[in-house]
């Protein structure tokens, strides 16, 4: 079908979380029209997901603290973060987290910041630790955003980037019941990662990897899509909320039918101690036998496993579980005293979309930023660094955007968009999600990436049905190609490294491979992938430190 061209601006942002956001915001700045498109309402996505008090947000402690944080976020990523992009991203963070301040949003601090919670998830000393509060962000960047000028289009849900002579020139998007082809000078992409495509995910639906799909078809390069971060969160009550992970060292374990999930002895105590010091899931450290048991137990009995807290804790908590109780008690009505049962749940993307550190994607007049790109956090991620990727590198994003208007051409004024129906498409979305949750969690294996791969190709095979001028039934279908092409990704990703690096567990590789110490890059469109190692890291690894 052919679309007119509904509205153009300079600068359109795709995704409402904190990199989005950030992104509309520092292109107002610049002087640019700007739309920002919300796939939900404003402020959605993984970044205001509501299973969470707010945003744990770090950085360096100062100025000489810049080259510990950069050596740590690469040696946390077992050699798979970017040089260019980490030094970009340590020397960034307290720029933005002191604009962020400027503008008033509400950044809670430690009081006891020397307590060993609040050193972030997998570093090994505290830092400048934050926490912006949802209330504060939300009424600050809406006032921001209105002061500016910023087009909000909530519910307005991108399915397509349109190009003209190779350069990301609009959108095609859902919005109002209808398809409308927006155009622009310039487009972010901020679309988020992709937990939704497994079955247990703490995001929201909208969280679906289609902003990864959509940009390799456009012609970027993803990166890193095997690492995925999976991590404990609540079964019943209030399902779908983060279990705090700084707990564990104080909790009891047990299955659904009673039985302890660890043995009751002196070495498991030593790993539920290693355990609270991450959130995640990770190979790395002796701890991942507790991620491993829950998981199994998870799989075999999805009621889950029972977690009780210990005495000491409920009667002198540290400050940070203080805080994570408060909010529990406040927003979903629980203390300490309630047993939860808890699974594992796909929780955030360590990879995405390939960027250089000014957020260009390779492609002309396409920028991103935000858990859609990868390349800045490697196989593993220190905690509280999602939240400080969004708001630095969407900065930049907003600022080489609003840059790269000055000799863009106008947006044509139609462009070409082919819709499909797919009357099985929820039947379909679910069948997809179970066999992520089988075979592509925190236990991978070559039998069981394979048996899920065959399950992706059997969906693309039933995918398209007939063509349709149907906006809503053209999304479905829309949503979930998307969804199929990340999670193809991913298996063939994990597939090729035959090693367990960080996040990614194979238990036929159960140990790290030097040899394979180079990410995996993905080019080309769904048909016909071209999935491969890059160019091995330059030697510094004394240091852990790499080169593209």
């Amino acid at each position: 079908m052919t679309l007119p061209l509904t509205h153009s601006f300079d600068v359109l942002v795709v995704g409402s979380g904190i990199a989005g956001i950030t992104a509309a915001l520092e292109a107002a700045e610049a002087g640019c029209s700007v739309a920002l498109a919300a796939g939900g309402g404003l402020f959605s996505g993984s970044s205001f997901y509501p299973g969470t008090w707010g945003l744990g947000l770090i950085g360096p402690e100062d100025e000489t603290d810049l080259p510990d944080l950069a050596r740590t976020i690469q040696k946390v990523g077992c050699g798979m973060a970017s040089r260019p992009l980490v030094e970009t991203f340590a020397a960034g963070i307290h720029p933005a987290i002191e604009k962020v301040r400027g503008m008033g949003v509400k950044l809670r601090r430690a009081a006891q910041k020397d307590q060993r919670e609040f050193i972030p998830c997998f570093d090994h000393k505290t830092r400048d630790w934050n926490g912006i509060e949802f209330d504060s962000a939300r009424q600050v960047f809406g006032g921001r955003l209105e002061a500016l000028g910023v087009q909000i289009l909530e519910h307005c849900e991108a399915l397509q980037l349109v190009r003209a002579k190779n350069r990301v020139c609009g959108a095609v998007m859902l919005y109002r019941g209808g398809l409308c082809y927006f155009g622009c000078r310039a487009l972010v992409l901020a679309t988020g990662g992709y937990g939704s495509i497994f079955r247990y995910h703490l995001c929201t639906e909208d969280v679906s990897g289609i902003g990864q799909a959509m940009a390799l078809e456009a012609g970027c390069t993803l990166v890193n899509m095997e690492f995925m971060q999976m991590m404990p969160g609540y079964l019943n009550p209030a399902p779908k909320t983060i279990f705090n992970e700084k707990t564990f060292r104080f909790t009891n374990l047990r299955r659904a039918d009673g039985r302890p999930l660890l043995p009751e002895d002196g070495e498991t105590q030593r790993l539920l101690d290693l355990r609270s010091t991450h959130g995640p899931f990770t190979s790395r450290l002796d701890s991942k036998q507790v991620d491993i048991a829950l998981f199994r137990a998870f799989q075999e009995d999805q009621r889950g496993v029972e977690v009780t807290y210990s005495q000491e804790m409920r009667e002198n908590p540290p400050e940070f579980i203080t805080t994570y109780f408060d909010w529990l008690a406040q927003a979903k009505g629980l203390t300490a005293d309630d047993p939860i049962h808890v699974g594992i749940f796909a929780h955030a993307a360590n990879g995405g979309v390939k960027i250089a550190p000014d957020t260009s994607t390779g492609v002309p007049g396409l920028f991103a930023c935000g858990e859609v790109t990868g390349g800045m956090h490697g196989a593993d991620r220190i905690g509280g660094l999602s939240t400080a990727n969004g708001l630095t590198f969407g900065g930049k994003a907003g600022r080489a955007a609003a840059a790269a208007c000055q000799d863009a051409p106008n947006a044509p004024a139609e462009c070409e968009f082919q819709g499909w129906t797919c009357p099985d498409e929820a039947a379909m979305t679910r069948t997809l999600q179970e066999a992520m949750f089988r075979d592509a969690m925190v236990l991978r294996c070559e039998s069981g990436l394979r048996r899920a791969l065959g399950t992706v190709e059997e969906l693309e095979g039933k995918l398209h049905g007939q063509p349709s001028l149907q906006p809503l039934e053209v999304a479905k279908a829309r949503r979930l190609e998307c969804r199929l092409v990340t999670a193809r990704c991913v298996l063939q990703a994990a597939l090729l490294r035959r090693e367990s690096r960080g996040s990614h567990y194979r238990e036929d590789f159960p140990e790290m491979d030097p040899a394979q110490e180079r990410q995996i890059q993905i080019c080309g469109d769904h048909e016909n992938l071209s999935v491969h190692f890059a160019a091995p890291f330059c030697e510094e690894k004394r240091n852990h430190l790499c080169c593209d």
